[in-house]
């Protein structure tokens, strides 16, 4: 049994309160439980007990056995001195005040039922990545829509954190921030760290200096990403009309360099393994700066798009010339490289542009930001991977990207943890 399993009883009160006493054998009314504390401090806050005669407003401190008191270390803490009842499974250590005098314990070993504890246990003895599986089909469609929206929520405003946290490392510059997280999910899963360490060593500034001209904002980008190094051998082998780009790319990028002071990454950082060549990074970092060219002001395209078809119109991304038929330096292909497709841009909206909205709607009290937030993520599709597919195969099918985040949420930060009891679901099956 573990602690939390406590903690979810004397929230909801799941235990017998017929003739309820202390250890001691005084009388027991609990007038108010009190409140949840996820902080330092005891487990439940501002609870109102009668014990005996009198009437006490405090906290309430829950161990499995009342030892735990001492092996927590609650007596070298003052803290602790607003305690007024001690609830616990077993009671096998007294617990004194500073004052020597007993602790009011209550033991709920006897008064939870055997409904309740088989459910518990049935959470936490099964393999199963989603413990509830097999009960699930006996949880109220109300209950499940209710967990999707919060776990919706939950996950938009979790996407905006890492977003807020950009912005005070940027010293609330939003435009900087706007291209430091998109530099990150241009990257995709493979290559996003590679992405976003060239983003915060060639600051967006210098980028927006050469935005009229797109042959030095690509100089710029492959000299930071550390593909312009050591390349006569390569120009040597190379055999199309094109042979000389990169080592004009090369000349240009030394100028850039040298006046701006720049220190780039190492082209071993980026990752071309087991990938099609549709996502190698030097594809995507062309088709990076051939949008971040088209769009100068990244912060009022992010915040000022209101359809998703501008924002589909936008992303349809002209690379130069050269990486028309290149995906990586003097690898012609015989076919026209593919634009940046349907699935990228609804990446980009869902992990970029939406947590921006979200941000922005709480830094300036916009509710109309996060309902557009929302409204795009209702209008793509839901992704499909092992997890959804796990919750699909349980009933629960995703119906469109909001959902499908709901459900990697639910299942990354309850059902993998095993957060049962602090789930709707979860709490559901074990009322039931």
């Amino acid at each position: 049994m573990k602690e939390e399993f406590l903690h979810f009883v004397w929230q909801y009160q799941y235990f017998s309160a017929q003739n309820l006493a202390t250890t001691q054998g005084k009388d027991i009314i609990i007038i108010e439980k009190g409140t949840y504390n996820n902080d330092a401090g005891a487990d439940f806050s501002d609870a109102s007990i009668q014990i005996g005669n009198e009437k006490w407003r405090g906290d309430v401190e829950i161990h499995l056995k009342s030892s735990d008191w001492h092996k927590h270390e609650h007596s070298a803490d003052k803290a602790y001195n607003k305690v007024i009842l001690h609830v616990v499974w077993e009671d096998d250590n007294p617990i004194l005040y500073e004052d020597n005098t007993k602790i009011p314990t209550l033991t709920l070993k006897d008064r939870v039922s055997d409904n309740v504890f088989e459910k518990y246990k049935q959470f936490f003895q099964n393999n199963e990545s989603i413990a509830c599986a097999k009960l699930l089909p006996n949880v109220p469609e109300i209950t499940v829509f209710s967990m999707l929206d919060r776990s919706a929520i939950q996950r938009l405003e979790n996407k905006a954190l890492i977003a807020k946290d950009f912005l005070h490392s940027n010293n609330s510059d939003w435009e900087e921030t706007c291209f430091q997280l998109l530099a990150k999910n241009f990257g995709f899963k493979t290559n996003s760290e590679a992405f976003l360490k060239l983003a915060k060593q060639t600051p967006f500034k210098f980028f927006h200096k050469q935005s009229d001209n797109l042959f030095q904002m690509e100089a710029l980008i492959f000299g930071q990403a550390g593909f312009l190094e050591d390349i006569i051998e390569d120009i040597n082998e190379q055999d199309d009309e094109h042979k000389y780009y990169q080592q004009n790319l090369a000349n240009e990028y030394a100028f850039l360099k040298k006046k701006y002071n720049l220190v780039g990454l190492d082209k071993t950082e980026w990752k071309f393994s087991q990938m099609r060549p549709a996502n190698f990074p030097t594809l995507r970092l062309a088709q990076f700066v051939a949008f971040v060219q088209k769009t100068p002001l990244l912060f009022s395209f992010f915040i000022g798009t209101e359809t998703m078809k501008d924002f589909a119109k936008t992303f349809h991304i002209q690379v130069s010339d050269y990486w028309q038929n290149h995906y990586h330096f003097g690898k012609k292909t015989p076919k026209k490289t593919p634009d940046f497709g349907k699935s990228s841009t609804e990446n980009i909206i869902i992990n970029t542009i939406v947590p921006m909205l979200v941000l922005f709607s709480q830094e300036l009290k916009r509710t109309d930001l996060m309902d557009r937030a929302i409204s795009f993520m209702e209008k793509i599709k839901p992704e499909d991977n092992e997890i959804i597919r796990q919750w699909a195969d349980l009933g629960i099918k995703a119906q469109h990207a909001l959902d499908s985040q709901a459900l990697l949420e639910q299942y990354n930060n309850f059902c993998q943890p095993k957060k049962c009891l602090n789930c709707e679901i979860g709490n559901k099956i074990l009322r039931l």
